[in-house]
């Protein structure tokens, strides 16, 4: 099984840290994951706000990046929902303006390889106990594109559910927006504040200590509202506690938040 991380623009570049508790816990799993140097973003901000030609390059890249992989796993669900979900639409367009089939062909070898972390964990390494300990309070928040795109569904609960030491508490209106939807907090600000501020009304109140997703888009959106109101509660992928171990415990590694990447105080 050849297995490569695709760890998206803002793991990357603001929280590296999520992309190391991939590889950790998935090596940990017994999987043998690469990194291929060529990924790059994959078109979504591009593709949202209309450009849809300026994504297209990068469904070539992402294509070279990953075509000799058997699986490429993404710890974003909205990522990998524009790969599953809109590459199939760049290269459908693209075939019936007459410019060939080379970006339809592109999005048949990505689709089927492509999974947020936890359909791959237990879709296809069919595990839900991934060995993990976490002895914290967290609510989880279930991301729009992997709710009503991926419909990712309990998959990210069940995984929840088995890790050692953790109380999940549910949050209240999990499924309503929080407000981030990449360019849409950018255009429409003082709406996307808004449900924002619903969203950590929200969680605050289910007296948790971390609110997990499987976005980090979402949680610095949630958790910059959070750092602002002066509030406790700490944003933490979903991957991060998925890896943590009581061996990383008792080693003093473990907490809530997502320090200095997540903008903690």
């Amino acid at each position: 099984m050849r297995v490569a991380l695709f760890v998206t623009c803002i793991n990357d570049t603001l929280r590296p840290r999520t992309g190391q508790a991939v590889v950790t816990l998935l090596e940990r799993l017994g999987v043998e994951v690469a990194f291929p140097q060529e990924q790059s973003c994959c078109g979504q901000p591009q593709y949202n706000t209309g450009y849809r030609h300026a994504a297209e390059p990068l469904v070539r890249r992402f294509d070279r990046a990953f075509r000799d992989y058997d699986y490429v796993v993404t710890p974003s669900g909205s990522c990998a929902a524009m790969v599953r979900d809109n590459f199939p639409r760049i290269g459908a367009r693209a075939r019936a303006e007459g410019r060939g089939t080379e970006l339809a062909q592109a999005a048949e070898r990505a689709v089927p390889k492509t999974y947020e972390l936890t359909e791959f964990l237990v879709d296809v390494l069919r595990v839900t106990d991934v060995g993990a300990y976490y002895p914290h309070t967290v609510t989880y928040h279930p991301t729009c594109h992997g709710l009503r795109m991926l419909g990712l569904g309990d998959r990210p609960r069940r995984l929840l559910e088995h890790v050692r030491g953790l109380t999940l508490r549910e949050l209240p209106g999990a499924e309503e927006c929080c407000g981030f939807g990449g360019t849409f907090a950018v255009k429409n600000p003082a709406v996307s504040a808004a449900m924002g501020a619903d969203k950590v009304r929200a969680v605050t109140g289910t007296g948790a200590e971390a609110v997990c997703t499987v976005d980090n888009s979402c949680l610095l959106h949630i958790g910059g509202m959070l750092v602002r109101q002066g509030s406790r509660v700490r944003p933490v992928h979903l991957a991060e506690i998925l890896a943590a171990t009581e061996a990383d415990a008792a080693a003093g590694g473990l907490s809530t938040g997502a320090g200095a990447e997540g903008g903690g105080r």
